[in-house]
């Protein structure tokens, strides 16, 4: 029977692989129907109901396009919901998830340094923050504050680097940057599932049934279209934070997250503006380079470790081994030159994605990660430049297969 560890991590891949396909043409239509939105231009002679229109050139095809506020006079034979990408953006995310951070509560999701909880507590504690941010943001969204898209957002903003600092006082800083990327793509999907295809059924029905459709219904399904046209960016930079110890393992990495929201809304704004032929605001550059350097600041500032650290409940029974000794051995003499809190291997400043492989708790707690990449498989080390040993590999195989047993 297939190892158990090597199923799921392939399992993994295919969830994670699922999720960007999905990601990519959710982000792709958003993109485009915004940039399409912005530039619109109004002429005389537009049919009646139409808003604007913009012609397009793509595949070496030209394409005319008409908006309409409401919806045509009669309902096309032919109308296409943009509707699935979302839903199946956030359900393969949602299985990521569980695959990584649920499955593997113990090393990516909780870390008693931060809070002591069971796995269960931990996983309800996840599920609760990401239901918790859907609702305080629709809640904002559809009070008084809601007329304001400025004051709006601004509060929002505020929200979001409350709920980055509260994360990171929850759980390990992988999964509170992950959770921080969940909650704000639960808010965008939830606000197509919620808000925007049902407004728009509204409008639809009352077409069929020869009544005029309310503009209202359009104007907040544009405001939550919007918000999401912001957040994409910031998302997508949460997502890929795993693969960035820097930014998710430092002491200030709750103010980098909140960073990295900015950055994400200047990028947006500039490309909104060029898209709707309002100037080339190039400043924005220049700001979110600013922002990025103080980023860089923020993940070197040293912080302050105290005591011994020890393995996790979980990780003791790798320690536990008989084969503990000689694996110890072999990946101090093969890994750690890298992996370890002041790397030796010339050129490398930083253990890579941050894993620390220089202690007993340290190579017990990747147990999982060190029986795949240098045990089953041959990607670590890299080229394989310490000249570890079949032999080596196969010890390390013994000693994580055997520690399951």
């Amino acid at each position: 029977m297939m190892d158990f560890a090597i199923f799921w991590d392939w399992l993994s891949f295919a969830v994670r692989w699922l999720h960007v396909v999905t990601g990519i043409a959710w982000i792709g239509s958003s993109f485009y129907f915004v940039a399409l939105d912005l530039g619109l231009r109004q002429r005389r002679g537009m049919p009646a109901g139409a808003f604007g229109e913009e012609w397009q050139v793509h595949g070496g095809g030209f394409y005319h396009v008409q908006k309409y506020l409401v919806a045509p006079a009669e309902m096309p034979e032919h109308l296409t919901w943009f509707k699935w990408e979302s839903y199946a953006t956030w359900l393969s995310g949602f299985a990521m998830l569980c695959v990584v951070y649920y499955a593997g509560a113990d090393l990516f999701l909780i870390d008693p340094n931060v809070l002591a909880m069971s796995v269960p507590t931990g996983i309800l504690l996840s599920l609760a923050t990401i239901g918790v941010g859907w609702v305080v943001y629709d809640l904002l969204c559809r009070s008084p504050l809601g007329n304001s898209d400025t004051g709006l957002m601004l509060v929002l903003y505020g929200v979001l680097v409350f709920m980055a600092w509260g994360l990171t006082h929850l759980f390990t800083g992988r999964a509170a940057f992950l959770h921080l990327g969940a909650i704000t793509a639960t808010i965008m999907s939830a606000n197509v599932f919620m808000v925007i295809i049902p407004n728009q059924k509204i409008v639809v029905a009352d077409l069929i049934a020869g009544r005029k459709p309310d503009p209202k219904y359009g104007k907040i399904a544009k405001q939550r279209s919007l918000h999401n046209n912001y957040l994409t960016l910031p998302v997508l930079f949460l997502m890929l934070s795993n693969h960035y110890p820097l930014a998710f393992g430092t002491e200030f990495n709750w103010v980098i997250a909140s960073l990295v929201f900015i950055i994400g809304v200047l990028i947006r704004h500039y490309f909104n503006t060029r898209h709707a032929r309002k100037g080339n605001p190039t400043w924005t550059w220049l700001a979110a380079a600013v922002l990025f350097v103080v980023i860089i600041w923020l993940s070197t500032a040293p912080k302050l470790l105290t005591g011994e650290v020890k393995a996790s409940s979980a990780a003791q029974v790798y320690v536990a081994s008989a084969h503990f000794p000689a694996v110890r051995d072999t990946v101090l003499g093969r890994c750690s030159m890298c992996h370890a809190a002041e790397p030796s291997y010339a050129g490398i400043y930083h253990a890579p994605k941050g894993v620390m492989l220089d202690t007993d708790a340290g190579i017990a707690e990747h147990a999982g990660e060190i029986y795949l990449q240098a045990g089953r498989s041959h990607a670590m080390p890299p080229a394989n430049v310490t000249q570890i040993t079949d032999e080596e590999r196969a010890l390390l195989v013994a000693w994580f297969e055997g520690a399951r047993k």
